[in-house]
């Protein structure tokens, strides 16, 4: 419960803007994109620095309260969810936008946590750099959520995850103190490397509120190609002859199936490519270095060669910017054009690739099994091994009766995963929604190593309770 000294408290340390506990005003804190959880809280707290941070840290101790850290509220597993109005405080960064620092030398720049993922790559763009990390959420995303789940997004199979983007972070603990780990080497071996204890740690060992973060050199073209396939296996050849062919220069390999390229299509206006009628599709991209090369020519030559051989069915290579817009579009909107199909259970996997193929077909067996007349929509990036292996309802099921079929859905789904030794949770993280699983994932030693840097660096438990560990 709130009290008036509590209150007056927060206020004095935060400002009026600064702790929100209005219904109305708390109500964007509380809503899961998804609509799977319903938020509670007692307030939201928005600190704009560093310190501010660790004052409300000390406070919220005080007052025996747990800290639910958030950032732009895009998370897709209950992460960012606050579930008590007695004890739950949102801690949200969004009013910590500085750039620090941009160093185009030394190809770093130095965030604030809340600074939205899209500013981060205009700021870099201003100074002729390049910042990889690319997520259809990158307009409303913060880089401190990115860090604390590890994101991945589209240019992984170059450039790596988050946690390959940060070379320092600047953090603050459960006991108030504040660890400036805000380094700019790219070598440093002087014993553990902390930051990546939070990376991917989901705001349960302490609070990420800056962040060094790597630029690479600007991409001066991009050849960008989508291309219809009779199959993933397909799919797969082809991938291998870009990697032959073009190096780490293949940024972008995406698999679209047929219903994922249809909705985008009907939902979210994208543009159709192609009068060809295909099961599957595949959207790549080379970032190059130089402003003319023979890649493109390379490339046409590859997907000619490849019509020829019948493991394409066609083919278009973006001929303006606006054409390469128009394809990243049909593939940046597949989320969102689920929504109007209804009930769409979400599967967030990583498989060896070569295994790709076998795992669609086999999955698509489990799905009927478990739900007759299921449509799974699958897209994600088939060049690192993760698929967004998403199920819509069926046409004419209601969609809530649908919905009660999450658990024995995924649980079907996450059973030939790990037989394929794949991951349950690729990019987005386990949150609430998948720390049960952990126990069948992780075997005791890893499960009991976690729990000891918990309780070593989080011993009351302060931070995100109720996610991640079991």
């Amino acid at each position: 419960m709130l009290d008036d000294v509590m209150h007056k408290k927060f206020i004095g340390l935060l400002g009026e803007q600064g702790f929100l506990t209005e219904a109305d005003k708390m109500q964007p804190y509380l809503q899961e994109w998804r609509d799977l959880y319903q938020g509670r809280a007692l307030a939201v707290a928005r600190p704009n620095s560093t310190e501010m941070v660790a004052q409300t840290i000390l406070l919220a101790k005080e007052y025996g309260l747990k800290i639910i850290p958030q950032g732009g509220n895009t998370g897709l597993v209950g992460g960012q969810v606050a579930e008590s109005e007695q004890e739950h405080l949102i801690l949200s960064l969004e009013r910590m936008t500085k750039i620090r620092e941009i160093d185009p030398i030394s190809n770093i720049m130095i965030v604030d946590a809340g600074v939205i993922l899209q500013n981060i790559q205009q700021a870099a763009d201003k100074v002729d750099r390049f910042f990889p990390l690319s997520l259809a959420s990158e307009g409303s995303c913060q880089i401190g959520g990115n860090l604390s789940t590890n994101a991945g997004g589209v240019n992984v199979l170059s450039y790596g995850n988050t946690r390959d983007l940060c070379l320092g972070l600047e953090v603050v603990l459960a006991d108030g103190s504040i660890w400036d780990g805000l380094r700019c080497l790219k070598k440093d071996n002087t014993g553990y490397d902390l930051k990546h204890l939070f990376i991917g740690a989901e705001g349960t060992l302490g609070i990420i509120t800056a962040a060094v973060l790597k630029l690479v050199a600007k991409p001066r073209r991009y050849e960008t190609f989508f291309c219809a396939l009779p199959s993933p296996d397909a799919a797969l050849t082809l991938l291998n002859q870009c990697k032959e062919k073009f190096g780490a220069s293949l940024t972008s390999f995406e698999l679209i199936s047929a219903l994922g390229h249809e909705l985008s299509i009907k939902h979210a206006g994208a543009k159709r490519m192609m009068t060809t009628s295909a099961p599957w599709f595949v959207l790549g991209e080379l970032s190059l270095g130089t402003e003319a090369g023979d890649e493109a020519d390379i490339l046409s030559h590859l997907l000619e060669e490849a019509l020829s051989d019948h493991f394409i069915l066609d083919a278009v290579l973006a001929q303006s910017e606006q054409q390469r817009k128009e394809i990243w579009h049909l593939r940046e909107s597949l989320s969102a054009a689920q929504k109007p199909e209804g009930g769409s259970i979400k599967n967030d996997i990583s498989i060896p690739i070569a295994l790709i193929p076998k795992f669609i077909e086999q999955a698509a067996v489990i799905v009927d099994s478990v739900v007759a007349d299921a449509r799974p929509v699958i897209f994600g990036h088939m060049g690192d091994g993760n698929l967004h292996y998403n199920i819509s309802q069926p046409v004419a099921m209601d969609k809530q009766d649908y919905l009660l079929t999450w658990d024995s859905m995924t649980s079907a789904i996450d059973v030939l995963v790990i037989e394929m030794n794949g991951s349950i949770s690729a990019e987005h993280g386990i949150g609430k929604m998948k720390k049960e699983k952990m126990r069948a994932i992780k075997s005791d030693v890893e499960l009991e190593l976690m729990q000891k840097i918990k309780q070593a660096i989080d011993p009351d438990h302060l931070f995100n309770p109720g996610k991640l560990l079991p």
